[in-house]
């Protein structure tokens, strides 16, 4: 009888059922990426965009990792995440925002969980003067604003971008 010692060691180590979740995983976040770059309208089409990925997968995989993810098909608009929707509109983040004050050359803006990178983002790309720069946490985002700036005068800058943003601003 042949033994191998190497697959002895490997299942002794138990790193089979490792090396199996390390492949869905990385599976389920090309997944993930490839659904947020643009429209997936059928399986097919996913399974042959994770091909040009290199990885391979059959429809019944793709069907339990599209459930694993709470990713179901919307009529003309192919496949969306469930589990976490994202705004894809600066008007979409904007009714994300709770609140903005000020303080001297800074500013807070109070957003919905998970909101406030992609609306410091925006602000950052987008917004030249009188913004320098911001920070954002979770659900917080602090701006830095240029010396002499004042609050109207951002208000002012953010409308373009979130047009209800002067109704959200506490003295």
């Amino acid at each position: 009888m042949f033994f191998n010692k190497n697959a002895y060691l490997c299942k002794k180590k138990n790193i089979y059922p490792q090396i199996m979740q390390n492949n869905a995983k990385t599976r389920q976040q090309a997944i993930l990426d490839i659904i947020q770059k643009g429209p997936v309208f059928n399986q097919e089409e996913l399974a042959l965009r994770l091909k040009e990925a290199g990885i391979e997968a059959t429809q019944a995989t793709l069907s339990r990792d599209l459930r694993a993810l709470k990713i179901s098909k919307v009529p003309g608009e192919g496949y969306v995440s469930q589990a976490a929707p994202q705004p894809r509109l600066a008007t979409d983040l904007a009714t994300g925002i709770l609140r903005i004050q000020f303080s001297g050359q800074m500013g807070v803006i109070k957003t919905l969980p998970g909101l406030a990178n992609a609306v410091a983002s925006l602000i950052d790309h987008q917004v030249v003067f009188p913004i320098i720069g911001s920070i954002a946490g979770d659900d917080t985002i602090l701006l830095v604003l240029r010396e002499g700036s004042s609050p109207d005068s951002v208000l002012d800058a953010l409308t373009p971008l979130f047009p209800e943003i002067k109704n959200r601003y506490i003295l």
